[in-house]
């Protein structure tokens, strides 16, 4: 058996048979790493069936290549359910909850499905045992294997022949066929390839749960994300209790849903309406507190934006946000000051939504435009009114994708008057909720103050 040695950028996976202090590919410094690389047998994508091509319509499929795993956030999430056969990574920071997420489907994929493997390369079966007791699981054919061999976790699987398949985490596994070491770049991408075989070959589904880097993102190679079918993010503030499990990339469903969870002592709870959960502890009668409306998938959101706008003591006014653009907040500040007149020119403005929920569409402009205001007046927002629109740099209020869907969730949630795109107005059909339409966001002002 052949063996050469390479050196492999441990940051973006660059090879080169000679050492270099600098990747030519990714521009970092001494990332690059001698691995001993096997020749010959037991490289990914070697041997198997022989394929041959077949018309798509002749193409033979399961009668169930689609299931619920019982967790209707991560369903929703998946773009429905679990497909047969696809390959699932899931990153997040440490300690955020991926292996209790993991832990809590697999009890309830091993009580629908039967036997499930969950593979622990961190943790001890003791270990795992405890933290499942802490979560209340006890599914008898969900199995347990401390191991960090994929040799030894692929003959498992043949032997157990489970429905779902659990790898957490693909940093702390190695193949024998590579010399280097578990979590560099080689065997993260050996090992990823012959589990993505595996799950195309048998059809079981695999879960893979990976570490995140400083700047978030899923440590080892770039080419790991590109191999899997799905790749879901769980982020989540360390001072909030709430879980947002959201799709990076889907080939099975839409990358804009989220599922949202609820961090307690026995684990991690849905929550079905994340609206209600974001404006429970809502202050009413404060200035610069405005509730907006935005659609994250298929699911209507409502959040609390918070401003707070007061003198600066510096000679550059400050402009620091939390969960939405710092430079949408510079450009709607911009818009108030030079279609409204509303001079802040020396002031330090600040804007938070809260729970923690990163907000990316532009409909939530108008909310940030009335919080801003709203603090810098000193003036209170009627509590049961929400507000939604997409502002332009001449001012103008610019029509929403699915305004009825978010009158319907803010009618539910009890508000009574919704300031919303004139453009917008036709295509909302609902009853006990005053509709305001508006073309600028002077009017909107206008509607938000002279009501008080």
């Amino acid at each position: 058996m052949k063996t050469k040695t390479l050196y492999s950028c441990q940051k973006c996976g660059y090879q080169s048979p000679k050492w270099l202090g600098k990747c030519p590919d990714c521009n970092s410094w001494n990332t690059l790493v001698e691995e001993v690389v096997m020749g010959g047998r037991g490289q990914a994508g070697e041997g198997g069936a022989e394929t041959v091509p077949v018309p798509i319509g002749r193409v033979e499929g399961e009668a169930e290549d689609r299931f619920s795993c019982g967790m209707e956030e991560l369903d929703r999430v998946l773009g429905g359910g679990v497909v047969a056969g696809s390959l699932v990574l899931i990153g997040g920071d440490p300690g955020i909850g991926k292996s209790t997420l993991m832990l809590q489907a697999t009890d309830q994929l091993a009580r629908r499905k039967g036997t499930v493997l969950y593979v622990s390369g961190e943790e001890s079966a003791r270990q795992t045992r405890m933290r499942g007791e802490r979560l209340g699981i006890a599914a008898d054919d969900l199995f347990i294997l401390a191991e960090n061999s994929l040799e030894k976790i692929l003959g498992h699987v043949t032997r157990l022949k489970p429905s779902v398949l659990v790898v957490d985490s693909i940093q702390t596994v190695f193949t024998r066929t590579l010399e280097s070491a578990p979590g560099t770049v080689s065997q993260v991408r050996e090992t990823a390839g012959k589990l993505m075989l595996l799950a195309k070959g048998s059809g079981i589904p695999v879960f893979l749960i990976g570490h995140v880097t400083k700047d978030g993102s899923i440590a080892g190679p770039r080419v790991l994300e590109h191999m899997v079918d799905t790749v879901l993010y769980f982020e989540g503030d360390s001072g909030h209790p709430y879980r947002i499990l959201r799709a990076i990339k889907n080939r099975y469903g839409s990358t804009n849903e989220i599922g949202v969870f609820e961090m307690g002592e026995k684990g991690l709870s849905q929550v079905g309406n994340p609206s209600e959960l974001f404006l429970s502890e809502r202050p009413l009668g404060v200035s610069g507190s405005v509730v907006a409306a935005t659609i994250e998938g298929s699911r209507p959101l409502l959040v609390e934006l918070q401003a707070l706008v007061t003198a600066s003591s510096y000679g550059v006014p400050r402009r620091t946000t939390i969960g939405v653009d710092h430079n949408r907040l510079a450009l709607l500040v911009a818009v108030l000051e030079k279609k409204v007149g509303l001079v802040m020119a020396g002031q330090d403005i600040f804007l938070n939504v809260v729970g923690g929920v990163k907000l990316v569409e532009p409909a939530a402009d108008l909310g940030m435009i009335a919080a801003v205001a709203s603090s810098h007046l000193d003036r209170s927002i009627a509590p049961r009114t929400m507000v939604v629109g997409e502002v332009g740099l001449a001012g103008e209020v610019r029509a929403v994708t699915q305004p009825e869907i978010r009158v319907r969730e803010a009618a539910k949630l009890g508000f009574s008057r919704c300031i919303l795109p004139a453009g917008s107005l036709k295509h909302v059909r609902v009853g006990d909720v005053e509709l305001i339409g508006v073309a600028s966001v002077a009017e909107a002002l206008e509607h938000l103050f002279d009501a008080r």
